[in-house]
């Protein structure tokens, strides 16, 4: 499996299945006027998006997009199993900014969980649809989502192995979000250098305590 980031809390993952080699994953691919470049070309046999704010939602982005999803519910799409779990983007259950849909996806043995733009604690029983991730994609810059504590909290509820933040302060960004520097400080780790490309394989992750990869956009 490999994963690439774009920035903000836009993935690409790409996955081989026994269905199809090279299935393409993405996430809230944002839209033109955050000030991050919009990448070309791209075509996806599903798009995921959790809410339908701007920066999250631009689905016009692909030449061909395939199977759009952004409600709750279990989909199998090309031999990737894909759950939505309903959340919020606020502590108000909705009412500020409207719901929030955490997907999971997984495939080769890989289960990766990717929050959207949770503003709230998890509840027990959003923590349980959840389960345990093998990758967590989790916003850390706070606004209208989660903060590094919060996140902090969040990643001990779930426990992943791997911890991949989004959704922060970097160049040219528009969005007035925190930098990074605060969630490392709360988690006490964070990788040295960021990576291009994650490639992963379920063998690499066993017996993995929790490891924090920044990406590069």
């Amino acid at each position: 499996m490999d994963i690439r980031w774009f920035g903000q809390s836009f993935f690409e993952v790409v996955t081989d299945t026994e269905v199809e080699k090279g299935v393409k994953i993405y996430l809230d691919p944002y839209g033109g006027d955050i000030g991050l470049a919009l990448p070309k070309n791209l075509e996806a046999d599903v798009v995921l998006v959790s809410h339908s704010h701007p920066d999250h939602n631009n689905t016009s982005l692909f030449k061909e997009a395939g199977l759009l999803v952004d409600t709750a519910g279990e989909y199998s799409v090309k031999g990737v199993d894909i759950k939505g779990i309903l959340a919020f983007h606020d502590g108000a259950e909705g009412k500020k900014y409207g719901h929030n849909v955490v997907f999971s996806i997984e495939s080769e043995g890989i289960k990766v969980v990717h929050l959207g733009d949770i503003g709230h604690p998890l509840t027990e029983a959003q923590a349980q649809k959840i389960g345990t991730p093998d990758i967590l994609m989790i916003p850390v810059g706070g606004g209208h989502s989660i903060d590094g504590k919060e996140a902090t909290k969040i990643i001990k509820q779930l426990e992943p192995k791997i911890v991949i933040p989004m959704h922060y302060k970097i160049p040219n960004l528009k969005a007035e979000l925190n930098g990074i520097d605060d969630f490392c400080k709360e988690m006490g780790i964070c990788a040295a250098e960021p990576l291009k490309k994650l490639s992963i394989k379920a063998g690499n992750l066993a017996g993995k305590e929790v490891e924090i990869i920044t990406m590069e956009p």
